[in-house]
């Protein structure tokens, strides 16, 4: 399960990195009017419907993000976060320097921001790197930790993902449905064309929270039974090959 939702969020960064760069471009050229000389007079009308921005720019950038994910195994977080920097570094010295804005330059900090803590907090949550405030957890014995993340985990993790999946998706118009079904943007129309795919992201906040946390009550119960972590099974196979080569 950790390692499907590693795979996921891996596959979303490189989606998102690649959307929010192509999108912003091509909103920097329509805002411009420097479209129309490179691609003609009717895809330039065509990109500035969003449902044809979405359908023949982002989906297929979206499973091309899938599929560097499948050779790229290092997660890029720390660099999308030095990306919205400099991102909103822009935005600062356009602003005050060339006098020089545009909604797509905010449009992107926040895609982006937005996607950094989404997808990221089921990362967190894999390499322990969410932050605690019990204060009683640190004092738990091995297999007290394990009971306070099993029951927290279904508890109050999964019901969580849950509410926001069935509520959001319950039928076409719900809140998480409908935007992603009109392909909805915001009221900026030479801004980002991607206000659909940040409500995804809750769907993907949701899904890949739900995993991670019913791997981390399996592992809780793995705990309780004294069965040892896959990364010790791992430490423990390595160290019979190593044996088994030096004889």
């Amino acid at each position: 399960m950790t390692a499907l939702v590693t795979y996921l969020v891996r596959a979303l960064f490189w989606a998102i990195l690649l959307v929010g760069i192509v999108d912003a471009v091509i909103s920097f050229l329509r805002v411009e009017d420097l479209l129309i000389f490179l691609v003609g007079e009717q895809m330039t009308l065509d990109l500035g419907r969003t449902s044809y921005r979405g359908t023949y720019v982002h989906y297929p950038l979206v499973l091309l993000g899938f599929f560097i994910a499948l050779f790229v195994r290092g997660l890029g977080f720390t660099w999308l976060a030095l990306l919205i920097v400099v991102a909103e570094f822009s935005i600062v010295i356009t602003r005050f320097i060339f006098s020089y804005e545009q909604a797509f330059m905010g449009d992107l900090v926040r895609f982006w921001y937005a996607a950094l803590f989404l997808f990221a907090s089921a990362y967190a949550l894999i390499t322990e790197g969410h932050v605690r405030v019990d204060v009683l957890y640190t004092h738990f014995s091995a297999r007290g930790k394990a009971w306070a993340n099993g029951i927290g985990s279904i508890l109050m993790g999964l019901p969580l993902c849950w509410v926001i999946l069935t509520t959001g998706m319950w039928g076409r118009g719900s809140s998480l449905n409908g935007p992603l079904l009109s392909f909805e943007v915001s009221q900026q129309g030479y801004g980002m064309y991607v206000k659909y795919l940040m409500v995804g992201f809750l769907v993907t906040f949701s899904v890949t929270m739900a995993v991670q946390f019913m791997s981390y009550f399996l592992e809780s119960v793995a705990d309780l039974r004294g069965e040892p972590k896959l990364s010790e099974d791992r430490d423990l196979d390595n160290g019979e090959e190593t044996v088994a080569s030096g004889v």
